[in-house]
């Protein structure tokens, strides 16, 4: 798979591309949180970040998918969640990690979510998955995230599953 990385200097030209892969991946879905009018607010509203960062992935002349996020301001969280007292340092929010239905079960989730934290230096990740979607947050707890509470957005959102993963950990283990 072919991976290219955007920053918020591409996000203008990236757009579309987003936008497309997620009609593609919620095409089955008519609940109006996961239209395209809604996600389109917060793709604007990530990518505005300036740290924001952008992974995609292409096979067979086409997308596979992305993972797009940026760093939480200090003691920043998810709205709707308190920031858990125990976690200390810097946090890369994954804001999106998405994949069409053709490329699902193959593996390339994991290789574009690898890729994008690559270049990420915080002390942790954390994320967001729907409540409702368990054999995502299986995969999620796979790839080392555990689960810090639940959180609920706004009113038409769904319940989401807050989820961290301490990254860097070779850095922690020589500190010892």
């Amino acid at each position: 798979m072919d991976l290219k990385r955007y920053t918020h200097s591409d996000a203008r030209d990236v757009r579309s591309l987003l936008l497309d892969i997620h009609d593609e991946a919620y095409a089955d879905d008519s609940d109006p949180f996961h239209s395209r009018e809604r996600f389109s607010y917060y793709v604007d509203l990530w990518s505005s970040r300036e740290d924001w960062q952008c992974i995609s992935g292409w096979e067979e002349g086409g997308p596979v998918g992305y993972a797009y996020g940026s760093a939480l301001k200090p003691g920043g969280w998810w709205k709707g969640h308190r920031r858990p007292s125990d976690l200390r340092g810097s946090v890369f929010a994954l804001s999106e990690l998405m994949v069409i239905p053709k490329w699902r079960g193959t593996g390339r989730a994991q290789q574009i979510h690898d890729a994008l934290l690559k270049e990420v230096t915080a002390d942790m990740v954390t994320l967001q998955v729907e409540a409702g979607r368990p054999r995502v947050r299986a995969l999620y707890e796979r790839w080392g995230y555990c689960k810090a509470g639940e959180a609920k957005s706004s009113d038409d959102s769904p319940l989401y599953a807050v989820m961290v993963k301490a990254l860097h950990l070779h850095v922690e283990a020589e500190q010892h």
